[in-house]
């Protein structure tokens, strides 16, 4: 019936709608004088102050300082009220839980990492979990119900179909079919779960080098080779929710790997993941290959090899020819995705690709153009602290935010 609370073009319903104009507004700008956000949002002045008395008295935005610098009294600014919702996101590897808490503007209020290692055997998936957030949460001075929303970020996916984790054997303790029910009863908010790689592909749509960008791809090699894939602003996740697990690709160089669910690794993987940069290095005749994590490893060979092509032109140096080889591998697996999906953009991502900066996505450029039709343009991702921690948080806030400024209710 029209004149509904629910129905378009009533006036409830264009209030709500210019009252998230502003509050997005406040979000991108930081704080605004009543003046600045009327002729944003093109509304009369009149309007823009009971919009925003209005939203002031549903706790919403703050009425701050003012504008100086300019003739004649400064004019009151406002900004969205930082404490008026909070959410939180975890980034899950086999060696840690890092989580955080954001308040609604995005800025991280609080952080903690949980060491899982030894903790494994001992203490139960959901344990370590709530460990990690009320962690988080006590950093930020608050208790677990300020927390609206949750995501969590692991490597594989949930089937949609079963709620097991696939495509991640080597996260213990992650793949019980009661894992999902049991983390719903423990926590009181609302939980959703992603692909990490995905979630660094949402930190760099929102806030990196693919804004803008309605079709992408974000290639990620870190403590394991994958991708993201974004069509039309939108995640692909695929049917199992395991679109981008390009580690299992089969490609020319390396063994046609079989039975690759048992071994959790395929042909992409071994020849240009993370783990194959140590053996590559002493196959071409470095001898000072550093110990530890093999991403570790990994990100200081790339960026030695990466600080050397940059200091000498010997073709003939094993650091150039270590980056030579390794820009050819990845092309070789990019050339067979970017075949199929034509995206404008491939992002480089993770450890293994950051550490090689400029150098390395020129070499890999070159090679692509060389090995596909399809020339998208590679830029190296521009987050790279935590970014598979930041897509989360840019996930839990987003919903979060539709929530608390939705104020049609």
């Amino acid at each position: 019936m029209a004149g509904t609370a629910g129905t378009p073009g009533t006036p409830r319903v264009l209030r709500a709608m210019n009252d998230r104009a502003a509050l997005d507004l406040l979000l991108e700008h930081g704080p605004l004088s009543r003046t600045r956000i009327g002729k944003l949002t093109g509304l009369s002045k009149p309007t823009a102050s009971q919009l925003l008395a209005r939203l002031e008295a549903a706790g919403l935005v703050l009425a701050g300082g003012t504008t100086e610098g300019r003739p004649g009294p400064g004019a009151q600014l406002y900004e969205v009220n930082p404490a008026a919702a909070y959410a939180a996101g975890l980034d899950v590897t086999p060696d840690r839980i890092l989580a955080a808490v954001a308040d609604v503007t995005g800025r991280t209020v609080g952080r903690h990492e949980l060491p899982t290692p030894g903790r494994r055997a001992a203490t139960p998936v959901v344990r370590q979990v709530t460990d990690a957030l009320d962690g988080a949460v006590k950093a930020a001075g608050l208790a677990r119900d300020d927390v609206r929303r949750l995501v969590i970020g692991t490597p594989g996916a949930f089937d949609p179909g079963t709620g097991r984790l696939r495509y991640a054997s080597h996260l213990p303790g992650w793949h019980s079919p009661a894992l999902l029910g049991e983390l719903a009863a423990a926590l009181p908010m609302p939980v959703e779960y992603e692909n990490d790689v995905n979630l660094a592909a949402v930190a760099e749509q929102r806030l990196g080098a693919a804004r803008g960008h309605e079709d992408f791809v974000l290639l990620w090699n870190q403590e394991g080779l994958g991708a993201a894939l974004v069509l039309g602003g939108r995640l692909h996740r695929g049917w199992t929710g395991g679109a981008g697990e390009v580690g299992f690709l089969p490609v020319p160089g390396a063994p046609l790997a079989r039975k690759v669910s048992r071994t959790g690794s395929g042909g992409f993987q071994e020849l240009a993941g993370s783990q194959a940069l140590a053996g590559l290095a002493r196959e071409l005749g470095l001898t000072s290959v550093p110990s530890g994590p093999h991403y570790e490893v990994a990100a200081a060979l790339v960026a030695r090899a990466a600080r050397a092509a940059d200091d000498t032109d010997d073709d003939n140096d094993p650091h150039r020819r270590l980056l030579r080889t390794y820009a050819t591998r990845l092309a070789t697996g990019l050339a067979s995705l970017v075949s199929v999906l034509d995206p404008e953009l491939v992002v480089l991502s993770g450890t293994s690709l950051a550490a090689g900066g400029e150098a390395l996505r020129a070499l890999v450029q070159d090679e692509l153009e060389e090995l596909a039709a399809s020339r998208p343009r590679l830029v190296v991702g521009d987050v790279t602290e935590h970014p598979v921690l930041r897509g989360a948080l840019e996930c839990a806030l987003a919903t979060t935010r539709d929530e608390v400024f939705d104020t049609s209710r």
